[in-house]
């Protein structure tokens, strides 16, 4: 009778254990979320509308009517550069975490590995995100347009004076050299060089605006001044365009900032809320700051004052509350105003269209005062207790990207001018690089 009975729990154990194996593997797999997935698609789409058209609107506005095309062109040039070389190796420089481990300094901790070359192992199957919620093809993606419009930024240090050959090999090196290794020491994950020193930056402070920023200075400084730059008078064309440029930055921003959530959740909507109220608090502080100062305020300057705005949030997004960010808006709008005006004129660099004074500038304002405003007892939303040190890990990961960013900036720019030149003849930029470059004009009367 006893052993019948163990022969039957046997058999039924035979049956069920199958079964209960079968439905564990099913609750650990990870499961595509549909929600999730739809906000990253959006949130895509949103940071690729910042380049084109956003910010070759923004800046094509900006130049001399003989120079927008050439300006509008880099951009376009740029996003089919960066998708190209994000495909081949950049994403797998920024996110391949082979060799990483959490606390130890290694090669692996300034620049991903190759296995994903090509994209290899990106498949409809595969599946990304903080719980694994939606395709890989969409984090590479989205990733991918935060990498077009870092170098795209830089464009606006040295327009109208930098031949189309020279920017595109540029871009493509600096890509190489700075972009993909500073975004991995930032968002690596564990064993990442600034991820492990603990700095916050939710969307991209660090990877994108200080690290275009600095580049941006270091450009036009290298190629020197625009001919005529300061006495000539090199007013904006058509500041239409421009304030156009800056609403499509301002909407497109969103999915920079909330899309850095990785998810349609509480973050992503904090994420929104404090970007409008820092980008709004900026445009106005940059607008009321002008008017004390120069008697009225203009339409370049709230448009410049909405983009220092997004440029301070965009580090802190993810962590600090309302207050905080009406703060890090009011601060970063008056900087960044006093930074491209008067620090501008008395230094003498000719940034033509405030890469540094907005980008830069911004970003270094925003990454110090996340350090502040993200603690709890500030309002904010990240796990920051001590304010001070955070701060001190903060403006270490600022003294890192700038440093590195410039030394490398200016060593490529070096070479490259030894081997081909980087800037157009005098009679090249006198006539315009829309026809002098392109053999084109964006205005035909």
């Amino acid at each position: 009778m006893t052993l019948r009975k163990f022969a039957g729990l046997g058999a039924l154990l035979s049956i069920v254990m199958p079964s209960l194996a079968m439905a564990a593997d099913e609750v650990a797999a990870p499961v595509l979320n549909s929600g999730d997935t739809a906000w990253m698609l959006t949130s895509t789409a949103l940071v690729l509308f910042m380049t084109i058209p956003g910010l070759a609107l923004f800046y094509g506005g900006m130049v001399r009517s003989k120079n927008i095309l050439s300006v509008m062109m880099q951009c376009f040039a740029i996003t089919g550069l960066i998708t190209i070389l994000w495909f081949v190796y950049g994403y797998s420089m920024a996110f391949d975490t082979t060799g990483m481990e959490a606390g130890v300094v290694n090669f692996n901790s300034f620049v991903g590995g190759l296995s994903k070359l090509f994209l290899s192992g990106v498949t409809p199957a595969s599946i990304t995100g903080p719980a694994a919620l939606f395709p890989e093809a969409v984090f590479v993606t989205f990733q991918m347009t935060f990498a077009i419009i870092t170098p795209a930024l830089i464009v606006g240090a040295f327009a109208e004076r930098m031949k189309f050959s020279a920017m595109l090999i540029f871009m493509g090196v600096w890509f190489t050299l700075v972009y993909a290794p500073i975004a991995h020491m930032v968002w690596g994950g564990p064993g990442s060089l600034l991820g492990d020193w603990g700095v916050l930056d939710f969307a991209g402070g660090t990877v994108v605006h200080i690290n275009a920023g600095v580049a941006g200075l270091v450009a036009c400084i290298v190629l020197g001044k625009r001919k005529g730059f300061p006495t000539t008078p090199m007013a904006p064309h058509n500041l239409g365009y421009t304030l156009v440029g800056a609403a499509m930055l301002w909407v497109g921003w969103f999915g920079f900032n909330a899309g850095s959530a990785a998810a349609a959740n509480g973050t992503a909507g904090m994420a929104m809320l404090v970007t409008q109220i820092a980008t709004a608090a900026a445009a106005l502080g940059w607008m009321f700051a002008e008017w004390v100062t120069h008697g009225k305020p203009s339409a370049l300057g709230i448009a410049s004052g909405v983009v220092a705005g997004l440029v301070a949030i965009t580090p802190a997004a993810g962590t600090v509350g309302p207050m905080g960010a009406l703060v890090i808006g009011l601060v970063a709008g008056v900087i960044c105003f006093f930074c491209a005006t008067s620090l501008k004129r008395k230094l003498g660099y000719d940034d033509s269209l405030d890469a540094f004074g907005v980008h830069g500038i911004g970003g270094i304002v925003g990454a110090i005062l996340t350090g502040v405003f993200a603690a709890p007892a500030l309002g904010g939303f990240g796990t920051v207790t001590d304010v001070a040190a955070q701060v001190w890990i903060q403006a270490k990961g600022v003294g890192f990207t700038v440093i590195y960013t410039a030394i490398v900036t200016f060593i490529i720019l070096k070479v490259l001018d030894m081997v081909m030149g980087l800037r157009v003849t005098e009679e090249e930029e006198a006539v315009g690089l829309d026809l002098a470059q392109h053999n084109e004009r964006g205005y035909n009367l």
